[in-house]
C-alpha cells in the first residue's frame, strides 16, 4: 500500500492561487468559476497525495534539488516536489500557474 505523503505549501502557491481566483471572479466577473478552480486543486492535490511519485517527474533545464512533478486542472498547473525527511514523507507544493505562463523562468 501507497503511504499518504504529508502535504506542505509554500506562501508563494497561496500567493500564485489567490492571484488566479482573483484575476477569474473580479476581472472575468465568474465568481463561481473561480470557486470550482478552488475545488478542483483542492481535489487534484489531496488525490495525487497518496502516490505522488506515480507520475512522471517535469524535466527542466534548471539543475534542482528535488524534481519537480505537475499536476494539470483545468487551464492551469500546480507544482511541487516530494522530499524525504526520515520517517515523514513531504508532497511540498510551489506553485500554481497558468498554462500559458512561462513556468520555466517561475519554477
Amino acid at each position: 500500500m501507497d503511504r499518504v505523503y504529508k502535504l506542505r505549501y509554500l506562501p508563494l502557491f497561496y500567493e500564485d492561487l489567490a492571484e488566479k481566483t482573483l484575476y477569474i471572479t473580479q476581472h472575468l466577473q465568474k465568481p463561481q468559476a473561480a470557486s470550482d478552480l478552488l475545488d478542483a486543486v483542492e481535489a487534484a492535490i489531496l488525490a495525487r497525495r497518496s502516490n505522488p511519485e506515480a507520475f512522471g517527474r517535469h524535466f527542466s533545464i534548471k539543475e534542482r534539488k528535488y524534481p519537480y512533478y505537475r499536476i494539470y486542472v483545468k487551464n492551469f498547473v500546480v507544482y511541487y516536489v516530494l522530499i524525504d525527511e526520515g520517517e515523514d514523507k513531504i508532497m511540498e507544493v510551489r506553485r500554481f500557474l497558468y498554462k500559458r505562463q512561462d513556468w520555466e523562468q517561475m519554477i
